[in-house]
């Protein structure tokens, strides 16, 4: 039997994503996708790579009907003024959007700028990243999506934070690279063509509101953002730079990240001692839901180097909310996910 679901703003880059995922998917029949820029056009008219796979044309948000599972993927600041609403419509909701990521009210008005809309909804919500919750996903009925920059942040941290290999009392330095799609299909005059070609730049030097959830799920005071843009349509990079504790070896960091990668079946290491591709790079998993990651432990002065690769759409925000659902449904995590990604391309 199929479940029922729609999408919530479903003509954005994530909405694009979350279409051709769950129109492929075996388990899931798609209701509505509403837009109201688009209202009445055909769904493949915005997302042209979804052509002669559904006829479905874009409703407006007071249309929505009830649903199994309701998939929101508005601008920040949205979900949140209207999350009863949704709530009232399906049993389950996943907010692709920051508005439920934060476990604090205080904290989501320090690093937003404004008040939450609906604190009391906040703790009704489990963070969605399945390598972090995946117990909780499975139960919940609420989950909320991860900030792309976060999640990879957070994946290079993992196997380092989980196994208590570094000094946490330290600085630890978080390097994002992430393409022009980051900025949705809105964008900014930064993410015109003529502003983003050939270009690597630096746009937040600390600072940047995705270093919350890294604070928040890590439990790391003293971690922090950096953030720069380079000439790629989909795809983030993160470089962490961290020192371990006295007597960690490379062989104990290989036995940490094996752990992490046998745990989570999107996770895979990538550290090889020749080839093109010996260290993790967005472009090998470009529309897949995986997360590479590999490492760098210089032993005389303790500086571990982590990095993690994934693809800002996919498991940064569109793949990660279906394995969300994969888990919520009791359905294997990888159902209509195991796409591999394209080489070369």
């Amino acid at each position: 039997m199929s479940v029922s679901v729609s999408i919530v703003g479903g003509s954005g880059y994530t909405g694009g994503e979350l279409l051709r995922l769950l129109l492929g998917h075996p388990k899931v029949e798609v209701r509505q996708a509403t837009s109201r820029s688009h209202l009445g056009e055909y769904v493949y008219q915005v997302h042209p790579n979804l052509r002669k796979r559904t006829q479905l044309k874009f409703s407006a948000p007071e249309q929505l009907e009830s649903v199994e599972v309701l998939f929101l993927a508005q601008p920040h600041g949205e979900a949140q003024k209207r999350i009863a609403t949704y709530a009232a419509l399906a049993d389950r909701v996943i907010d692709l959007s920051a508005d439920f990521r934060l476990r604090s009210a205080a904290e989501y008005q320090k690093w937003y700028g404004q008040p939450h809309a609906a604190p009391e909804w906040l703790e009704k919500f489990v963070y969605g990243l399945p390598e972090l919750h995946r117990e909780a996903i499975r139960t919940a009925n609420y989950v909320s999506g991860v900030g792309c920059n976060a999640t990879a942040a957070n994946l290079a941290l993992l196997p380092l934070v989980k196994a208590g290999m570094i000094e946490t009392e330290q600085p630890i330095y978080v390097e994002i690279k992430v393409g022009s799609s980051e900025s949705g299909a809105e964008g900014n005059i930064g993410s015109h063509h003529a502003e983003r070609a050939n270009v690597i730049r630096t746009f937040s030097a600390f600072g940047h509101r995705h270093t919350a959830e890294v604070i928040q799920e890590m439990g790391l005071p003293n971690v922090a953002l950096t953030m720069t843009a380079v000439d790629l349509v989909r795809g983030a990079l993160a470089t962490v730079h961290a020192q371990v504790k006295p007597g960690v070896t490379t062989k104990d960091l290989w036995k940490a990240y094996r752990a992490i990668a046998n745990e989570n079946p999107f996770v895979r290491i990538v550290k090889e001692q020749r080839g093109v591709y010996r260290v993790p790079e967005p472009k090998i998993v470009a529309g897949s839901n995986y997360a590479d990651l590999g490492f760098e432990l210089d032993e005389a002065n303790r500086h571990v180097v982590s990095i993690c690769a994934i693809d800002n759409l996919m498991k940064g925000a569109a793949g990660t909310a279906v394995q969300c659902l994969n888990l919520m449904m009791g359905w294997d995590e990888t159902l209509g996910l195991e796409f591999p990604g394209l080489h070369p391309i």
